[in-house]
C-alpha cells in the first residue's frame, strides 16, 4: 500500500510531537527541582515582596511550598485566596509555606492584599512571573496556577485553575507527613 506524501509527513511529524511530549513529561519533574544549589526554575527566581525586599524561593528550602500564581483582576484567583489563607493557618505549623506570586501591578496587589488580609508572603512578579509559570509547566499562561513542591524541592503537583479545599488537602496531606 502506498501512502500519500502529505499523510506520511503528518504521521512522522505527529510521532515526533508525541515523542517530544513524552520526553517533556518524563524529564519535567527532574528539571524543575527546587533543591540542589537552586538551579531549578523556582530556586533561581527572585521577586520583591510587598515591602520591597527581594525574596528567593531558596529561603523556603526544607518546607512544603505552595506557589500560587494569581492576579487581582482574575475572578477565580480572588475566589481561592480565602482557601489559601486558611491553608496557611492550618498547615503553617507543619512546615508548609504558601507563597502568592502576583502577575499584576504592585499598587493593586498591595491594596488587594491589605483588604483581603493575606497572611502569607506575596511576591510581585508582574510580567516576569509569566515566564516562570511557563517554565513550571503552564504553557497556556492561564491563572490561577499552583505548583506544590515537597520538602526536598521536587514538584509534586501542578494545578491550572482554582483549587478546591479537597484538592489542597489531598496535595498537602502526604507531603506534610514525610
Amino acid at each position: 500500500m502506498h501512502m500519500a506524501p502529505g499523510r506520511r509527513e503528518a504521521l512522522i511529524l505527529g510521532g515526533a510531537g508525541l515523542a517530544a511530549a513524552a520526553v517533556g513529561y518524563l524529564a519535567g519533574p527532574v528539571l524543575l527541582r527546587l533543591g540542589g544549589g537552586g538551579e531549578g526554575a523556582l530556586g533561581s527566581a527572585s521577586f520583591m515582596d510587598l515591602e520591597g525586599k527581594p525574596r528567593r524561593f531558596t529561603e523556603w528550602r526544607g518546607k512544603v511550598l505552595v506557589c500560587n500564581f494569581w492576579a487581582t483582576w482574575c475572578a477565580p484567583c480572588r475566589e481561592e485566596i480565602p482557601l489559601l489563607i486558611a491553608a496557611h493557618q492550618k498547615y503553617g505549623s507543619s512546615g508548609v509555606e504558601i507563597v502568592g506570586i502576583a502577575i499584576d501591578n504592585g499598587l493593586k496587589v498591595r491594596e488587594f492584599s491589605t483588604s483581603f488580609k493575606i497572611s502569607y508572603p506575596v511576591l510581585l512578579a508582574e510580567a516576569d512571573g509569566l515566564d516562570l509559570m511557563r517554565r513550571l509547566g503552564n504553557s497556556a499562561g492561564g491563572l490561577p496556577y499552583t505548583v506544590v513542591t515537597s520538602r526536598d524541592g521536587e514538584v509534586a503537583h501542578r494545578k491550572l485553575g482554582a483549587l478546591k479545599q479537597s484538592e489542597l488537602d489531598d496535595f498537602l496531606g502526604p507531603l506534610v507527613r514525610t
